[in-house]
C-alpha cells in the first residue's frame, strides 16, 4: 500500500512539474529575437497622438502599423509605485527622442496600462504629464499576451515593414539612465 501511495505521489509531482513548465512557458514575456505576439490596441482618440504613431481613424491597431523603425512599449499600471516613480524618466526619454532629429520619426513610444481602464490611463497621463500615447488594457488581454509581466516592463520592437516586428529588447524595471537606455535601443534596433 505504501509503495502505491509513493508511486501516486511521484506521478502527481511529475504532472505538477509538467503543468508548471507549461504554465511558465506560456507566461513568458516576449524574448529577444522573437516576433512580437499579435495584439490589437485601441487607437488613441487624440489626433496628435494618432499623427505621432502614423495612424488615422478610430478603432484598433497593431504595433506593426506604427510608422517608425523602433517601437518602445512600456507595460505599466496606474497603481504601480515603480511606474509612478519612473514616469519622469520615461517622459525624459520621450523628450530625448522627440528633440533629436536623428530619432524623432524613427523611434516611437507607447504605454499599455495593464488592468487600467481609459479613465485610469487618462488619470495617470494627466498626473504625470505623459506626452506619448497610453493605451488602456482594462481586461488584461495585452498583459496576458506579453506573459503577465510585472510593471514597469519595457520592450523595444524593430518594425520591419512587411516583415513581422522583432523584439530587440525585453526587460523588467525602471530606467534611471535614460540616455544609456536610448543608446541601447538605437544600437539593438539598428536605427540610422
Amino acid at each position: 500500500m505504501k509503495k502505491k501511495v509513493t508511486s501516486m505521489m511521484t506521478i502527481g509531482m511529475m504532472l505538477m512539474g509538467v503543468s508548471m513548465t507549461v504554465w511558465a512557458a506560456s507566461h513568458m514575456p516576449p524574448q529577444v529575437g522573437a516576433t512580437l505576439p499579435a495584439m490589437n490596441l485601441q487607437k488613441p482618440a487624440d489626433s496628435g497622438e494618432l499623427k505621432y504613431l502614423g495612424l488615422s481613424g478610430s478603432g484598433m491597431f497593431s504595433p506593426d502599423q506604427v510608422k517608425g523603425q523602433v517601437l518602445i512599449i512600456q507595460i505599466f499600471s496606474m497603481y504601480c509605485p515603480y511606474c509612478q516613480k519612473d514616469a519622469p524618466n520615461v517622459n525624459r526619454l520621450f523628450g530625448l527622442i522627440e528633440n533629436n532629429p536623428r530619432f524623432k520619426d524613427k523611434i516611437k513610444i507607447i504605454g499599455i496600462g495593464a488592468g487600467n481602464s481609459p479613465f485610469e490611463v487618462n488619470t495617470f497621463k494627466k498626473k504625470y504629464k505623459v506626452a506619448f500615447p497610453l493605451i488602456p488594457d482594462g481586461d488584461f488581454k495585452i498583459h496576458q499576451i506579453v506573459g503577465e509581466v510585472r510593471t514597469p516592463y519595457f520592450m523595444a520592437v524593430k518594425l520591419n515593414g512587411s516583415k513581422k516586428p522583432e523584439v530587440v529588447y525585453s526587460r523588467l524595471g525602471a530606467h534611471e539612465d535614460v540616455e544609456a537606455f536610448l543608446a541601447e535601443v538605437v544600437k539593438l534596433g539598428d536605427v540610422r
